[in-house]
């Protein structure tokens, strides 16, 4: 494990090569199918899996390409803006899942995005969501681990004002999120609407249950320190 925080430096990107190849077969898979795509390409889908929104033929080929790039420009240089930028080495194997996971589900966005383009009927949803639940799982097993900073991890008033209670807070919901991810998961088998639906209640109470968790944990520190 690397000693060293993450950065946009020649080093980093030789360390980062098969994350930067995924990301340039992106785009090489959206300059061979721009040729090949319709004005108006599928985009978005409703909660039946049904396509409601579209976007442009560029759009299409090269806006999620391009959006995986900017999220992995702005993880490499956001650790250096942090004031407890000396953390991360910490818990960079944490911080590296969530810059895998996140690209990774861009990709497969990606790939169905083109074949929706292309005319195959897919219902996004169903292909999507399971990356999603995955992510939350392994994100969650390493949550316990992050180590207090400004970007990454459950961020209220409470776990920023005290390092104890980020640490109590995570340790806390890093099984939420496994749990959710698991369900999430089992979810994908639902027929639609229900698949989304829990989907939508598994972010909601991962997302909510910690920032509750951190308030109280931190007005307990608070009344033990008085």
């Amino acid at each position: 494990m690397t000693n060293r925080i993450p950065s946009l430096s020649r080093e980093q990107l030789k360390r980062d090569w098969p994350l930067l190849a995924v990301i340039a077969l992106l785009f090489l898979l959206g300059a061979y199918f721009y040729p090949k795509l319709p004005e108006r390409v599928p985009s978005h889908w409703n909660i039946r899996g049904e396509v409601d929104g579209y976007s442009s033929r560029f759009f299409g080929a090269f806006g999620l390409p391009l959006i995986a790039l900017g999220i992995y420009l702005m993880m490499l240089v956001t650790p250096s803006l942090d004031p407890k930028k000396r953390n991360y080495p910490r818990f960079i194997g944490g911080y590296n899942i969530i810059r895998w996971t996140t690209i990774g589900i861009m990709a497969l966005t990606h790939g169905v995005v083109l074949m929706a383009g292309m005319g195959y009927k897919i219902d996004a949803g169903k292909v999507v969501q399971p990356a999603v639940a995955l992510m939350f799982i392994l994100i969650g097993n390493q949550m316990g681990r992050f180590k207090h900073n400004y970007f990454v991890g459950i961020k209220t008033p409470w776990t920023l004002a005290n390092e104890e209670v980020w640490r109590k807070t995570h340790r806390m919901a890093g099984p939420f999120w496994v749990a959710g991810g698991f369900a999430a998961l089992l979810a994908t088998w639902l027929p639609a609407p229900y698949n989304f639906a829990v989907m939508m209640a598994v972010i909601v109470i991962v997302s909510l249950v910690p920032v509750i968790y951190s308030y109280f944990a931190y007005r307990n520190i608070a009344a033990e320190d008085d």
